[in-house]
Order: structure tokens, then C-alpha cells, then sequence
């Protein structure tokens, strides 16, 4: 009898059937698309956003913020890629017995923290308590709301060969963080998560003076980067090549990678966007996120291609290789 495993929550393929098999089939609706992290909804003649998301990150504490702020910034971030400024959260907390007062208190702050930066409110919520031993310390789920940008009009449809892959900064950092901060490997590193609100670098877009060449915007949270570009590939049938050389990643990250045996574009960003864009647009689009504090490593990292009908990784040696989609479990479990 076929059982869940942790492989149907990384981000790759084993979660795409599980959401498609299991949930999108037995649910679906008008509203209902599964290739989006948010839905709209018509409100009084106005498009809203919602999201929703799980946290249940360990440790609670890593070095570049907390369970807290990431449960912000994660919520946040899907409704800005979705093309939608966040208004609204909600906040559900699940508290394992033995919890200390003192941790949890420092992981709300951080949470009120990001919120106040991000200009958004946490308006409701609820509360349980589980048992010892029956959570991970805590727990928690949000659902964001927001309203739509009508300069931006994001649709995977809309994508063709030529348009460029951009990234907004480095990748791989908050996998690496989180994985540090656990201590399994005896290694010491000053590596921080990019977890943050990546509202500033959509919201940058809309004035640009063709906002109608920003074709799509994700947040490369599980399965980092690949995961992107193999959704992109699966939905559009069209080639994606990326080019190694291009990839911004911090040395530091590139050589925790080489030593452990990691790919950091399979690793998990908390504060990052890959866009697709117009080719005749890119340059601006990376002129304007590199003079955002957020955007400071932008780089043109690959373009969609009708050479080929694959993700290719172009490496910095002259060689190319195919990316295949995460299949198992490959990774230590950060989220």
C-alpha cells in the first residue's frame, strides 16, 4: 500500500503528483490552479489575492532570522510573485507542550518585526496546543491576502523562446543557513538566510516603462531555482537553458556545496525572485533591482530556447547537462 514520504513535500516531483493526484482532482474549481501561489478572487468589481502557506522550519532559530519572520516574509513573498501588493495576514499557531514562554515570545517579535516592514497587517488567527512530542516546538499557518498590480500581467502563457531568466540575488543561502544551523555536518560557516520581503522588487516593475515584458515572477522556495525552471518547462513545453557561470552564488555557499555534494540551484531561497522577462527588457529590469538593497546580486541566468525541449545547464567548463526535476528526497529536510 503506498504511503506519503517526505519526498511529496520537497518541492519536486513526487509533490507535484501528490498535489495534482490527490488534491487539485478531488478539488477543483474555477479558482483552483495549482501552478500559482496565489488565487484571484473577484471582490466588488476589485482582484484580490490569497495565498496560503506552512511553516514548520528546524531549527525555530537560524542564523538570519527565525520561524517568525520567515512565516512573514513566505506568505508576503507569494502574493507579491503572484503580482499582488500584501495587505492582510492570518496566523495559525501550533504550540508543542514544553514550549519556553521566552522562545516563542522572541519568535512573535520577529514576526511583528517583519510584518511592520513589510506594511502589512496580522489580523486574525488561532491557537493549539499539541502535545509533547507531537510537534516540532512550533508550528505555524498563514493566509495572505492582497490586491492585484494592474500594470503587471503575469502569465505563464505569455512565455516564448528568447525571453530571459533573471534572478534577483544570490541562491542557495537559506538552505545552507538553516542546514548549518543544525550542526550535522561539524561545519562553521557565516552564512546568513536571504529570508525578507521581496514586495520592493515587484513593486519596482510596475513602472517600468514596458511593465507588459514581465511574463512570470516565482519565488524559488522548495527545490530552489530547478524546481522554477522545471515548472516553467512542464507547463510552456518550451527549452530552458541556464548558464552555470551566470548563477549568483555567494563563495561561501559554493564551497559548503562542493564539500557536502550539493547543487545550490536545488537548495531553497527565502528572499529571491526568478523572473521571466522580455529579452529587450532585461537589462532594466536588472538595472532597477540592482539599485534596490534586495536586488543587489541580479543576475540574466538563462533564457527559454526552441533549440531544445529540456532544462540545460550550460557549464562553466563549455559542457551542458540536462536538469531533471527532484524525484526523492536528496536533501536534508529544511522546511
Amino acid at each position: 500500500m503506498p504511503t506519503v514520504t517526505l519526498a511529496h513535500g520537497n518541492g519536486g516531483l513526487r509533490m507535484r503528483e501528490l498535489i495534482d493526484d490527490v488534491f487539485a482532482s478531488r478539488l477543483a474549481n474555477e479558482y483552483l490552479n495549482t501552478n500559482n501561489d496565489a488565487a484571484f478572487l473577484n471582490l466588488d468589481g476589485e482582484r484580490w489575492a490569497m495565498t496560503t502557506d506552512g511553516f514548520t522550519v528546524q531549527p525555530l532559530f537560524f542564523p538570519g532570522g527565525n520561524i517568525g519572520s520567515l512565516a512573514v516574509h513566505g506568505t508576503v513573498n507569494d502574493l507579491a510573485v503572484s503580482g499582488a501588493k500584501p495587505f492582510y495576514l492570518s496566523l495559525n499557531a501550533f504550540i508543542e507542550e514544553g514550549t519556553e514562554f521566552s522562545q516563542l515570545e522572541k519568535i512573535i517579535d520577529a514576526m511583528a518585526l517583519a510584518a511592520t516592514a513589510a506594511n502589512i497587517h496580522i489580523v486574525t488567527g488561532d491557537t493549539k496546543v499539541v502535545p509533547n512530542g507531537n510537534g516540532g516546538g512550533v508550528y505555524f499557518a498563514t493566509t495572505g491576502i492582497g490586491k492585484r498590480v494592474k500594470q503587471l500581467m503575469l502569465d505563464d502563457t505569455r512565455i516564448q523562446a528568447g525571453d530571459a531568466i533573471i534572478a534577483s540575488g544570490p541562491i542557495g543561502n537559506h538552505g545552507i543557513a538553516v542546514m548549518m544551523a543544525r550542526e550535522d555536518f561539524g561545519l562553521s560557516t557565516n552564512i546568513l538566510s536571504d529570508s525578507g520581503n521581496v514586495w520592493p522588487l515587484v513593486n519596482a516593475l510596475c513602472s517600468l516603462a514596458t511593465p507588459a515584458h514581465i511574463k512570470l515572477l516565482r519565488d524559488p522556495t522548495r527545490g530552489g531555482l530547478n524546481m522554477v525552471v522545471q515548472d516553467w518547462n512542464r507547463t510552456t513545453h518550451i527549452g530552458i537553458d541556464l548558464f552555470e557561470q551566470a548563477l549568483p552564488i555567494e563563495p561561501a555557499v559554493q564551497s559548503v556545496c562542493n564539500i557536502l555534494g550539493y547543487d545550490a540551484f536545488n537548495l531553497a531561497c527565502e528572499g529571491r525572485i526568478i523572473a521571466v522577462v522580455d529579452a529587450r527588457t532585461a537589462d532594466s529590469v536588472c538595472s532597477r533591482w540592482k539599485n534596490l538593497r534586495e536586488g543587489k546580486g541580479t543576475a540574466i541566468i538563462g533564457r527559454f530556447t526552441s533549440h531544445h525541449s529540456r532544462v540545460v545547464m550550460n557549464t562553466k567548463m563549455g559542457g551542458a547537462r540536462v536538469l531533471l526535476p527532484l524525484e526523492d528526497e536528496p536533501l536534508p529536510r529544511i522546511c
